[in-house]
C-alpha cells in the first residue's frame, strides 16, 4: 500500500507536468485573439527550452534542501504547493506576468518534489533490496500513466474553452494528488522521509 500511494501521487503530479507542457508551446505562440501569447515560433522555443532546462537543473538543489534541513516528506509538500500555484498562475490570466510567474514556481516546485518522492521509494525497501526493482517498475507505470492522459484530458479542455481552463485542470491534478498524499501518508509511511539524512 505505501507504495502504491506514492504511485497515485507522482500519477497525478505528472499529469499535472504533461499536460502542462502539451499546451506550453501552443499557447505561447497562438495568436492573441485565440487565446496566445503571439510569441514568434524562436522567442516560443527559447523560453520553452529554458523552462525544461531548469525543470532538469532545480532538483539538485531540492535533493540537497531535502537531505540535509527538512526532509523528503516535507520537500514533496512544498514542491506541490508551489507547482500547483505555478498552474493556477498559469491559468490566471492571458499575460506575460502570469506566464513568467507560472513557469518561475513550476521551476521552483518541481526542484523540491520530482528528486525526493523517488527517494522514498527506495527508503521503503531499504531493508529489503530485493523488491526494489520491482517497486520502481510500478512507480515509474505511474509516471507513464500520468503522462499517458494528461495531454488528452488538458488538451481537450484547452480546445474546447481555452488554455487557461487546460492549465487549470493540470492545478487540480496536482491538488487531488496532494489531498491522497496528506491523508494517506502518516498512517501508510510512518516516519520515512520526515527528517534529513544523518551525517
Amino acid at each position: 500500500m505505501p507504495l502504491f500511494l506514492l504511485f497515485t501521487v507522482e500519477m497525478w503530479e505528472r499529469f499535472s507536468y504533461y499536460g502542462m507542457r502539451a499546451l506550453l508551446i501552443f499557447y505561447l505562440t497562438k495568436q492573441w485573439i485565440d487565446g496566445g501569447l503571439a510569441l514568434d515560433p524562436q522567442s516560443a522555443n527559447l523560453i520553452y527550452g529554458l523552462f525544461t532546462g531548469l525543470v532538469y537543473f532545480t532538483p539538485l538543489i531540492g535533493g540537497w534542501i531535502a537531505d540535509n534541513y527538512i526532509g523528503q516528506r516535507k520537500s514533496i509538500s512544498i514542491g506541490a504547493f508551489l507547482m500547483m500555484m505555478g498552474q493556477f498562475a498559469l491559468a490566471s490570466s492571458q499575460s506575460f506576468f502570469a506566464l513568467y510567474l507560472g513557469l518561475t514556481l513550476l521551476i521552483l516546485g518541481n526542484g523540491f518534489f520530482k528528486p525526493n518522492i523517488s527517494v522514498l521509494v527506495g527508503q521503503l525497501y531499504e531493508h529489503d533490496r530485493s523488491k526494489l526493482d520491482s517497486a520502481f517498475t510500478i512507480f515509474y507505470m505511474g509516471i507513464n500513466l500520468g503522462a499517458l492522459f494528461a495531454p488528452l484530458v488538458t488538451g481537450f479542455l484547452a480546445m474546447k474553452y481555452n488554455y487557461n481552463v487546460g492549465f487549470f485542470s493540470a492545478g487540480i491534478g496536482l491538488l487531488i494528488g496532494q489531498i491522497i498524499y496528506h491523508s494517506f501518508s502518516k498512517k501508510l509511511l510512518g516516519d520515512i522521509g520526515t527528517k534529513p539524512k544523518e551525517k
